[in-house]
């Protein structure tokens, strides 16, 4: 019999679900927040019970039973550093997601409101490659500076679920892949995956890495602690020149990059050198983490969002196709994603881990 499982992924201002026949989609919605209904809130957590209302009433507004499900299956927050995969939601998951003690996250709701959800209806609930995956090799995690060290947060979901779907394609397994994967979105990373585990990955969160449309990337660091030391700036406004309102949108007023291309298409220089210097630092980036892999490549992978705009993509191929095979997958399916993740265990094909 097909499996029914309900997915669900909690953002900062909406609640993103869909329910799953298999790996087809039944109904998806968005359930948007109003800032003024988030910020009675306490904090993440307490959102629990709001959230968890709307979600049973959209499901009935679809006209499905949810004593019909096999599985509940909800966006992995900001856990401690797990392993890639598909896991149950058990009580120590939920005691971190609730404490959140590695940050504040909607994130965090998905596997709470999964488990409360699944406990009702006697089946399992699970997470899938949240962004806490750390399968980092020790080497890596080394910064130059024994107070800090280099941790693994990136779009693990995607990366993963595209990853698998490369293999897929090429008819191999993932754990016999050897590649370079860029996710291109409002924050870029850059992994390595070498045999099934990303074993080196930029700090997506952070701004780590090449410039992206909202953040930063790395920046010369003799310049940003004489900033943070000034007297001139706060350390919430040195945070959003990183995070939020950085990289392009410090440049060019805008995170849109259809509207970036038009203004180049009409002869904006100002607009091609920045765009240009994205795509060039992403290169770049790509080029460094080929060496993780010592150049043995299977392939390089574009994914996200900006792998749908054409000039990005050849300005960032033109830099590195001497290296590999450039594949693009273009955007991602964080809803299939979890569907999927879910899927291959209640069918068997792979074993839930355990938090």
């Amino acid at each position: 019999m097909a499996k029914y499982i309900l997915v669900i992924n909690p953002g900062s201002t909406s609640t993103k679900i869909a329910l799953f026949e298999e790996e087809s989609v039944v109904f998806e919605n968005k359930i948007s927040h109003s800032t003024e209904e988030i910020h009675v809130f306490r904090d993440v957590a307490s959102q629990f019970e709001f959230r968890k209302n709307l979600i049973i009433e959209a499901v009935k507004e679809n006209g499905f039973d949810l004593n019909r499900l096999d599985a509940v299956c909800g966006r992995g927050g900001l856990l401690k550093p797990i392993e890639g995969g598909t896991y149950i939601v058990n009580d120590e998951m939920i005691k971190d997601l609730t404490l959140a003690e590695r940050g504040e996250h909607a994130s965090n709701l998905g596997g709470i409101i999964a488990r409360d959800l699944a406990d009702d209806l006697n089946i399992p609930a699970y997470i899938v490659d949240p962004v806490a995956v750390d399968e980092m090799h020790d080497i890596a995690r080394i910064s130059g500076m024994p107070l800090i060290e280099r941790p693994s947060l990136f779009h693990a979901l995607n990366q993963k679920a595209i990853a698998r779907e490369v293999a897929k394609d090429k008819n191999v397994k993932y754990e016999n892949l050897n590649m370079v994967m860029a996710h291109l979105g409002g924050g870029i990373s850059v992994a390595a995956h070498h045999f099934g585990r990303v074993v080196d990955v930029n700090n997506a969160l952070d701004g780590e890495g090449p410039m992206s449309p909202e953040r930063s990337g790395t920046v010369p660091m003799g310049p940003l602690y004489k900033m943070a030391f000034s007297g001139d700036y706060t350390l919430d406004e040195i945070k959003k020149m990183n995070y939020g309102k950085g990289g392009l949108v410090a440049y060019l007023g805008t995170n849109d990059a259809r509207e970036i291309v038009e203004r180049i298409e009409n002869g904006d220089e100002k607009a091609k050198l920045y765009y240009d210097a994205m795509a060039y630092q992403i290169a770049k980036e790509i080029g460094a983490y080929a060496t993780v892999l010592k150049g043995k490549l299977d392939c390089i992978v574009l994914t996200g969002g900006l792998a749908h705009e054409k000039y990005l993509v050849s300005r960032i191929k033109e830099r590195i196709e001497f290296i590999s095979e450039v594949l693009v997958y273009p955007g991602e399916n964080e809803l299939l994603s979890l569907a999927q993740g879910a899927l291959r265990v209640l069918k068997g094909e792979e074993e839930p881990k355990t938090y």
